[in-house]
């Protein structure tokens, strides 16, 4: 319920421009286990990332008149205070991501109770920072700005395109961190969350199925630049590669992934000596140099398939999204030999 703590001003009144005031906010059932900042960033539309920690580190927000931290998860029945705070003028943040809005919208391939399902271009993040006015959920609450609810379940790569999961629902975003966890730990294999890839890799694959399992490691360079290694203090990571079309240089595979690591796909490719094309961090150069000559102008990583089962509904759900126009073309230009 908000209870904004201002004056009402009827229609015509002739009267300067206020300051911002107050807001005050009742968090209901459906917003309740958020985190109060990814609260407050799809509340404060228009401010910038940077500058809703700040108010919250000056304690300026406060839930139920006490100070709390940016981790602090909201309650059925919490009264949130959003200090007075100058947005920008939603016409305008459109405009400037009027192009990301757009494909954003036409990108939307299911729309269920609780959940909606994109199939997420390459080259726009899951999340706006790092200069990105719009990343995916940025763009959502823009699209719809009455939305009470929209996180994300999953993530996946800047350049890596396929099928993202949102979640409008809290109580649906629980029960899908559920099966993910359940996945990665290998409790549930088959009512857990399946999601499958579409990779093209350099070299001819030998043999069927391959299953990868290296732990992975997280490293920040000085440049801040993140990389990940292969490494045994790493995270347990398991991949299956499956080969789908074999070509004279290269081989489409279709990959499932047992655990959710960081740029795992692309590390373990590289690590098995057949790097993904397109992949300038951890790719080979003069494979992905012959790759552009053949017209790939991306990261060839296609999340294809995702699957999974609610308590709440009988039938499973499965969701596909079909190759871009660049990929399949650049699958054309190569010379098909049997696997």
């Amino acid at each position: 319920m908000n209870r904004p703590d201002t004056k009402s001003i009827a229609a015509g009144d002739n009267l300067p421009e206020t300051r911002p005031k107050a807001q005050f906010v009742e968090i209901d059932e459906d917003r309740a286990g958020q985190r109060i900042d990814n609260f407050l960033l799809a509340s404060l539309k228009g401010v910038p990332k940077t500058r809703v920690y700040r108010i919250l580190r000056k304690g300026e927000v406060r839930v139920n008149k006490g100070r709390i931290k940016a981790s602090y998860r909201l309650q059925a029945g919490d009264i949130v205070r959003i200090p007075p705070i100058r947005q920008s003028d939603p016409d305008e943040a459109v405009a400037q991501g009027a192009h990301v809005l757009a494909r954003i919208d036409a990108s939307i391939l299911a729309e269920e109770k609780g959940f909606l399902v994109l199939d997420k271009p390459s080259g726009i993040a899951v999340h706006g920072g790092s200069g990105l006015n719009y990343g995916v959920i940025e763009a959502l609450r823009a699209l719809r700005p009455d939305a009470p609810y929209l996180e994300l379940v999953h993530r996946l790569d800047r350049e890596t395109s396929g099928c993202l999961l949102i979640a409008t629902r809290r109580s649906v975003l629980r029960e899908l961190h559920r099966l993910l966890r359940e996945k990665s730990l290998g409790i549930s294999q088959s009512d857990g969350m399946e999601k499958r890839y579409l990779a093209l890799l350099m070299g001819r694959w030998q043999g069927g199925e391959r299953r990868v399992d290296k732990p992975l490691l997280k490293n920040t360079l000085r440049s801040g630049e993140r990389v990940v290694t292969v490494n045994p203090e790493g995270k347990d990571a398991l991949s299956v590669f499956r080969p789908v079309k074999c070509y004279a240089d290269s081989t489409l595979v279709e990959v499932s992934l047992m655990t959710g690591r960081t740029h795992q796909i692309r590390v373990h490719a590289a690590a098995i000596g057949h790097p993904i094309a397109g992949d300038e961090k951890y790719g080979d150069g003069s494979f992905n140099r012959e790759m552009k000559a053949k017209g790939l102008r991306r990261l060839f990583l296609h999340a294809h398939s995702l699957g999974f089962s609610l308590e709440a509904h009988e039938l499973p759900y499965r969701f596909s999204a079909p190759l871009d126009e660049n990929l399949e073309n650049v699958l054309n230009r190569q010379e098909l030999l049997a696997c």
